[in-house]
């Protein structure tokens, strides 16, 4: 029953992930690689490396993460997930595909403003949900560790500082106007993937004290699935012994515990805390 359920919850994070991707290189191929905005990663080192030796830029990703996975491989071992290495070339060759060998529609127009908005708003999208799932786009992050390795750089203040680099290299192959484009599109990409993973991971903790904790503990466990924790308590006010409930819950089933509470026992107090990561079983996974 156990590996049934894992294996459930595996084929929903391959899906999410690949849906996740599939918006990324939608969002790159429309908006971005038209106008050559280099908005970091390995697409946006393709992207530049595409105005020096005018190969497709998904070739172009090919290559770039070969190396990086070998340079990887070589320096620092096998540090990667599958689900990583899956995502980054399936990445790949989607952009390959939408670009080159099935074109799509691609937005050639004047507004480069426009591009790089709706270009970051399906790109952060894709990349939040491929996140959210534990997976990654590989690129620039295997730079970004390469260097937390050998020199302690912090592992975001890398990733930031090698993308900007990218965008500042498009500005020298191209022209200042894409370079500052490029950087702007960095940044737009990099509060908005926060933004989605806020909403998409977001999970809470509800303190619950109730004279009819029993119920509430069943109504936890047996209705939303979810584990709870019990906690021999005593009220600094009143020295009475009380039981003391703890809840984890993704932000969405919050309004049925609520619910539930209030039908169960209207006079209990209960305290709910934002938990940005929460870890274990019917969370993220330690991997």
């Amino acid at each position: 029953m156990g590996s049934t359920k894992r294996l459930e919850e595996l084929i929903k994070e391959y899906l999410l992930s690949s849906l996740g991707v599939l918006l990324t290189a939608l969002g790159l191929v429309i908006f971005l690689i038209p106008h050559n905005i280099a908005a970091g990663g390995a697409s946006g080192l393709a992207i530049v490396l595409n105005k020096l030796l005018p190969l497709s830029v998904g070739i172009w990703m090919y290559i770039v993460n070969a190396v990086l996975f070998l340079v990887a491989f070589l320096i620092i071992g096998f540090d990667f997930s599958f689900k990583t290495i899956y995502c980054t070339f399936l990445l790949n060759f989607l952009i390959d595909l939408f670009d080159r060998i099935v074109p799509i529609y691609k937005y050639h127009g004047e507004e480069v403003i426009l591009a790089v908005f709706f270009g970051d708003i399906l790109t952060a999208i894709g990349m939040a949900i491929a996140f959210s799932q534990n997976a990654s786009t590989g690129g620039t992050d295997i730079i970004a560790k390469i260097l937390n390795k050998f020199f302690g750089a912090p592992f975001g203040l890398s990733i930031l500082f090698i993308d900007f680099a990218i965008g500042i290299s498009a500005g020298l192959v191209y022209n200042i106007d894409t370079g500052l484009y490029s950087i702007l599109a960095i940044i737009v990409n990099g509060t908005t993937i926060d933004f989605v993973l806020k909403g998409l991971e977001l999970s809470v903790n509800v303190w619950i004290i109730s004279d009819k904790h029993e119920e509430i503990k069943n109504f936890v466990t047996s209705e939303l699935e979810r584990g709870c924790t019990v906690f021999e308590a005593k009220g600094g006010y009143t020295n009475k012994e009380r039981i003391a409930l703890l809840v984890v819950l993704k932000r969405r089933e919050l309004h049925e515990l609520v619910n539930a509470i209030r039908r169960i026992d209207p006079r209990a107090f209960f305290l709910v805390n934002e938990a940005r990561q929460v870890y274990g079983e019917g969370f993220k996974e330690i991997i």
